[in-house]
């Protein structure tokens, strides 16, 4: 009588795997919607919004409002350092790594591009970084605003 009790075993197995398998697509679901970093986000220093969108693998960057003169100063071509900062984008994080994204990103403080990461660190709050080989970084704490 050993073959029906197996039979029985592994059809009980078989519906614990699909429902497994279901409420784990289910979770991934909404982990991959509560991780989604689309939105305007204030930086740390105040001094300007960027609005942060899905961009291929991962997302993008780019100044929503900034205060000051406004203007790409520091820009390294000087045909581009009378542009406006609005509509520019500073940030390129298209590769997925570990808990967040990495890229390059532009500092228009100083007119150039670094290696940049932007992982969340909540619903409401992500952590910028941009580094200069890999170990000399500057880290910024954004909060989101809309």
């Amino acid at each position: 009588m050993t073959p029906p009790r197996v039979n029985l075993t592994h059809s009980v197995l078989m519906h614990i795997a699909a429902v497994l398998l279901l409420a784990s697509s289910t979770v991934g679901a909404q982990a991959q919607k509560a991780a989604d970093l689309s939105g305007v986000w204030q930086t740390e220093t105040a001094g300007s919004t960027v609005r942060i969108a899905r961009c291929g693998g991962g997302y993008c960057g780019t100044i929503a409002a900034t205060a000051g003169s406004g203007v790409d100063a520091q820009n390294p071509d000087p045909a581009l350092r009378s542009r406006k900062l609005v509509g520019v984008q500073i940030m390129q994080a298209g590769t997925s790594s570990g808990a967040g994204f990495e890229g390059s990103l532009y500092n228009p403080n100083d007119g150039k591009t670094y290696a940049g990461s932007l992982t969340p660190k909540g619903p409401d709050t992500v952590e910028v970084a941009g580094c200069v080989l890999s170990v000399l970084c500057k880290r910024q704490t954004w909060r989101r605003i809309r």
